[in-house]
């Protein structure tokens, strides 16, 4: 077998184990979720079919939604008519934050101050100035936040890891990932609305950048080539990312086209492709230098089970951040995609 790759600071010991604790392991705690539309939805679906966990509260700014909510999705859950009367719940112990990019900072700030844990939609906020704003103001409460960047805790992401770090496939030498979209043109959609922090960078292109993230940290250079759409937002946007040692990664995003939602890590000796749908449970082919095949077929299910597990898993450990997308993690990736939208001229109202 290879020797681990030289090249794999982000991969430790305990990646070799290629494995996520079981989901009923973790301990329950009680859900408030702020913000009533769809990827609250299937947060909601996955946290009661395969956790645990309750849901004891929805907020939204119009009852009859929070209650429609909670009838479909949190049967028994209390419906609140406003966020400030969610995160006053006494039953609530951890908020997630599930309203447009544009809001994350001022309602995850009305959660910590009301000493709640949260969980907050990825992206965290608009820019890393928020997101540092928004982590110093958990870290002077003493409470647990995090992003929900959910493909962190999944089962294929943990056999892959393992794989690099084993050295099945050698060095990491590329990374290829896209995330690509075909929406109708709808200047009014969340997408393509700058007031809500709009862009297929932020919406989409979060998952591929933060991916190679993952396995290889902070690149040392990124280039940017990408189109906006007449509201002002990016609508395409490729990423060249460089490491030390020719490393380099290849990402794409966009919400005009139609793409397979691929990922394929090249190594010095071999390949490991998730053929569809990266980001969320997927199966994935490793092809090992010794000419094996491999395949894991990862356990299927609403992947967001695995997030709300690791949040109570450390906030019943009395942890605020989770060592696996700790609170520098976050903000690195800010940061980059802050630099992507420069260099494409995006800037969203009132930064």
């Amino acid at each position: 077998m290879p020797e681990p790759s030289a090249f794999a600071p982000r991969l430790t010991a305990a990646d070799l184990d290629g494995t996520v604790p079981d989901l009923l392991d973790a301990p329950a705690v009680r859900w408030g979720i702020l913000g009533a539309g769809g990827i609250a939805s299937s947060f909601a679906d996955g946290v009661l079919a395969r956790t645990r966990s309750t849901i004891t509260a929805v907020g939204s700014r119009d009852v009859a939604k929070a209650q429609d909510f909670a009838d479909q999705h949190a049967p028994g859950a209390r419906a609140h008519g406003s966020y400030e009367e969610l995160v006053a719940d006494p039953d609530v112990d951890v908020v997630y934050v599930a309203t447009p990019h544009s809001h994350h900072l001022a309602h995850a700030l009305t959660a910590i101050r009301a000493g709640k844990h949260v969980l907050v939609e990825k992206p965290i906020t608009r820019n890393a100035a928020e997101a540092r704003e928004l982590i110093d103001a958990a870290r002077e409460a003493g409470v647990f936040c995090m992003e929900a960047m959910w493909t962190r805790f999944l089962p294929h992401v943990a056999a892959l890891r393992a794989a690099i770090a084993r050295g099945d496939i050698g060095e990491v030498v590329s990374i290829q990932a896209d995330f690509d979209v075909a929406f109708p043109y709808d200047p009014t959609h969340r997408i393509l609305d700058p007031n809500l922090a709009g862009g297929a960078l932020l919406d989409l292109g979060v998952y591929p950048l933060a991916f190679a993230h993952d396995l290889l940290g902070r690149p040392d250079e990124v280039v940017v080539r990408g189109t906006l759409a007449p509201t002002g937002v990016d609508d395409a946007v490729a990423i060249l990312a460089t490491w030390p040692g020719g490393r380099h990664a290849l990402l794409h995003t966009s919400s005009r086209s139609a793409g397979p939602h691929a990922a394929t890590i090249v190594g010095s000796t071999g390949r490991i492709e998730i053929p569809r749908d990266f980001f969320t449970p997927a199966d994935i082919t490793i092809h090992a230098a010794d000419g094996t095949v491999t395949t894991f077929e990862s356990p299927r299910g609403e992947g967001k089970a695995y997030e709300a597990a690791e949040v109570a898993r450390r906030i019943t450990a009395g942890d605020v951040q989770s060592a696996r997308h700790p609170w520098s993690d976050t903000l690195e990736i800010m940061e980059l995609m802050d630099g992507v939208r420069a260099d494409l001229g995006v800037v969203y109202p009132g930064e």
